[in-house]
């Protein structure tokens, strides 16, 4: 099966320049790739103390200029259009704050912060000062996402009743490193890692949610963090949503099982977007990306397991990340909306922060109507 490449804007005028702070997972795999790749936009500066992930930059991308810190970037801040921070958890609110002081555009790898209040006064001050802010939520261009965003708008499941969805992993040791830290100011653990990610999807597939229970747990001898959690939501319109993230999974269970009064959808396996880019591959505009073999597909039906030949499959759309920095590209040059708001990370805080006193508590917890 072969599929055009993501859509792009109009690419008319100079390109936006952009910095991205920090050269770890974040900003390597994901974040540098996908800046270059958007046209309408270059990778400017990376920012760095580390020599071997300046050399890594450099080695990557020949023209990037490398900086060691971000007061570099602000100190020349009218040479930049956006700056990407995409550094470890703890440095998220002050980078921002100090980015939109500046007056910089900015993106923010999630979490965009610890605490949903913390969220809402970075998009206030965003407000106030018209600077523009977004979230990195790439998972909602994830190819199991769009393909169910899809089925969902035809009517395909009918009434959703539950919505279970599980990132799991099999990582019995710990791999060390400020997610992995005990430290409340690390904002480490699989619960605001992992479950960024699967409370976005389950907010805006199925709208605000109004009670919240979870289950975290520590299992990993040594660990000091969350790495087995389970959180359940109960939606206002009454869907359910289980969700699951884990590093201790031995056997891995489908990516999604959405059931509905018609039929149900069953997915297994990860986007392969994160895996190309981990292995260097780039989107580009003459080649398909985020595409999967058919064998992969996830099926639809009723009745009867996926696992012994029931349902139908369903061709997966092509995932699509390319299309949140097409978005951010758009959104600066014309003024649009961003394609994931601080807003929407704050409900989603929301909930992550609910999950965390409910786990503690053993308690099901109540969120009071959604706040703007």
């Amino acid at each position: 099966m072969s599929t055009p490449a993501p859509s792009t804007p109009s690419t008319t005028g100079t390109p936006l320049r952009v910095g991205v702070i920090g050269y770890g997972l974040a900003g390597s795999v994901f974040h540098a790739p996908l800046v270059a790749a958007t046209p309408g936009l270059v990778l400017d500066t990376v920012v760095t103390s580390d020599p071997a992930r300046q050399a890594q930059a450099r080695a990557e991308f020949p023209d990037v200029r490398i900086a060691a810190t971000p007061a570099e970037l602000w100190d020349r801040g009218r040479e930049l259009d956006l700056v990407v921070i995409a550094s470890p958890n703890r440095t998220h609110v002050p980078l921002a704050t100090a980015a939109l002081e500046a007056g910089i555009p900015v993106v923010v790898d999630k979490p965009l912060a610890a605490t949903a209040a913390e969220a809402r006064a970075l998009a206030d001050l965003a407000d106030r000062r018209g600077t523009f802010l977004s979230v990195f939520q790439n998972r909602r261009w994830d190819n199991d996402f769009l393909t169910l965003r899809r089925l969902l708008a035809d009517g395909e499941l009918g009434e959703v009743q539950r919505f279970e969805s599980r990132f799991e992993r099999w990582r019995p040791q710990l791999k060390g490193g400020w997610r992995e830290s005990g430290a409340p100011e690390e904002i480490g653990g699989l619960l605001y890692d992992l479950g960024s990610h699967v409370v976005d999807q389950a907010l805006v597939l199925f709208g605000p949610a109004v009670r919240v229970y979870a289950e975290a747990d520590v299992r990993r001898q040594g660990a000091q963090t969350d790495d087995d959690t389970f959180i359940a939501l109960t939606h206002a319109n009454g869907i359910r949503s289980h969700l699951y993230v884990s590093a201790t999974t031995a056997q891995l269970g489908p990516r999604f099982r959405v059931l509905g009064s018609r039929a149900g959808y069953v997915k297994y396996g990860l986007d392969p977007q994160e895996g190309a880019l981990r292995e260097g591959l780039r989107p580009t505009a003459d080649a398909p990306w985020g595409e999967e073999p058919e064998h992969l597909w996830g099926r639809l039906g009723s009745g009867e397991s996926p696992l012994t030949g029931g349902g139908t499959p369903v061709p997966t759309a092509p995932g699509d990340y390319p299309a949140y920095y097409v978005a951010v590209a758009a959104a600066l040059r014309e003024g649009g909306p961003a394609p994931v708001t601080a807003y929407e990370a704050a409900h989603c805080l929301d909930v992550l922060e609910a999950a965390r006193t409910s786990s503690r508590d053993g308690v099901v917890v109540e969120i009071p109507a959604a706040k703007p």
